[in-house]
């Protein structure tokens, strides 16, 4: 049988931690099954861990802190390896929004991906740097219509600013386009569209937009940034997001004034 080369250690904090867990496991002398029952996980799991295409779960590495007596090393590890840049972060980012049950988003600029027209979509394609923007933007749209169009798509809550009605991207035609398409979302029973208006003055969202995904057994949270983004899995700093998306809540406009605004942004165009 063939047995797959530990992972990299070098690349990120993340492979570190799985090839330790393989190391640690090998030095023991237990199979893949045998060290699942240590920690309650299935062979596939472990098996998935090691390969990185799961992560270790702050249960779990508690549970082998306590049997090999390490000290909390494990637990140590796993939060330096969530604290620390994954180049792989999207690739599970993903897939995390498959899974999702819910999705919190909040854009102070720009409409989020999930509500955008594939014109839209495209005008800020068209802006991406990559050596094939047809690619980027073909997986920018996959993406979205695999959410939007699962069998049990998620419950969407997205907060607007106002500025991103005011900012006619890709040309009249196409935002004209896109303020409908934010009415007929608004319309479906998954979705609560709210914006924040000018009027509200100062308010929390400055440091750019996020997103909160509401998975069966926990939530994450996506920070944007300039070149890139943080893919947030520690409760603690979960939870600091959760919190500020309902301030920024408090600032915004009902549902029904919500599409009263887009309406009246629909307006100036003919």
């Amino acid at each position: 049988m063939n047995v797959r080369d530990p992972l990299d250690p070098k690349i990120s904090m993340w492979h570190f931690l799985a090839y330790y867990l393989r190391f640690v496991r090998e030095k023991e002398g237990l199979s893949l099954a045998q060290w699942g029952k240590i920690i309650g996980m299935a062979r596939s799991s472990v098996s998935n861990i090691e390969a990185g295409r799961a992560k270790l779960q702050v249960d779990y590495a508690r549970r082998l802190d306590v049997k090999f007596e390490t000290g909390g090393l494990f637990e140590l590890l796993l939060w330096y390896a969530r604290m620390a840049h994954d180049p792989n972060w999207f690739r599970q980012y993903s897939q995390h929004e498959k899974q999702a049950a819910d999705i919190k988003v909040y854009h102070g600029q720009a409409v989020p991906l999930l509500l955008q027209t594939d014109d839209y979509t495209e005008a800020y394609g068209r802006l991406s740097m990559s050596m094939d923007r047809e690619a980027v933007l073909a997986g920018r749209i996959s993406r979205k219509r695999a959410i939007l169009e699962r069998e049990h798509p998620p419950c969407i809550w997205a907060l607007l600013d106002e500025a991103a009605l005011a900012r006619p991207v890709g040309g009249p035609e196409v935002m004209a386009a896109q303020l409908r398409h934010l009415l007929e979302m608004a319309d479906r029973w998954n979705v609560i569209l709210r914006i924040i208006p000018f009027l509200a003055g100062e308010y929390e969202g400055a440091d750019g937009f996020f997103q909160l995904i509401g998975l069966p057994d926990r939530d994450i949270a996506y920070a944007g940034a300039q070149g890139g983004g943080r893919l947030i899995e520690m409760a603690d700093e979960v939870k600091s997001y959760v919190d500020t998306f309902e301030r920024i809540g408090a600032k915004a406009e009902s549902q029904a004034r919500s599409r009263d605004v887009i309406k009246q942004y629909l307006e100036r165009y003919p």
